[in-house]
């Protein structure tokens, strides 16, 4: 049985994104159980140099869509790193799922080979679309979503590997 591009990312995609949202409102609604305000959450930081939760949930979409986009040989679409509470970075989600959901599968499939330039703060990074999706998109995503998860995990949140794995098959 082979596996294409297309179902190596676009689902893996939308799983983590859903499993994220999910430990996002477990964190919410622990917010609200134990009387304080759910943005303290949204800013809270593992340590003072790392980045805050909702920028977590910002690059973990990030990688999802702009991975999906530029699989597809597309532009991906721009969205403001603007989200102050859950209420948005659930939003940021479920835009990140719908653009992602509408890629067809027949853009991204065969991307192996397609040539992917990024330009970074540290310099240019070239990939071929397989390589990038192994090595740079899929390693960012779970690295965010899992940040997401520990954050939460550390402020006393009652989640679980299931709820970081989500839904299973």
């Amino acid at each position: 049985m082979s596996i294409t591009m297309y179902q190596a990312s676009v689902p893996v995609f939308l799983r983590a994104l859903s499993s994220l949202r999910g430990v996002l409102q477990k964190g919410e609604a622990f917010a609200v159980e134990k009387g304080f305000a759910p943005e303290v959450l949204v800013q809270t930081r593992l340590i003072a140099d790392m980045l805050p939760l909702s920028r977590q949930v910002q690059i973990a979409c990030d990688m999802a869509k702009n991975g999906s986009f530029r699989l597809a040989g597309q532009e991906p679409p721009k969205f403001e790193d603007d989200e102050t509470d859950f209420a948005q970075l659930y939003s940021r989600i479920d835009r990140t799922i719908a653009v992602i959901r509408d890629l067809p599968a027949d853009q991204i499939d065969g991307s192996e080979a397609r040539p992917i330039h990024l330009q970074m703060r540290s310099g240019a990074l070239d990939f071929e679309g397989l390589y990038y999706l192994l090595d740079f998109v899929l390693p960012n995503l779970y690295f965010h979503c899992t940040t997401t998860y520990a954050i939460l995990r550390e402020a006393g949140v009652p989640i679980g590997k299931m709820d970081f794995m989500g839904a299973q098959r």
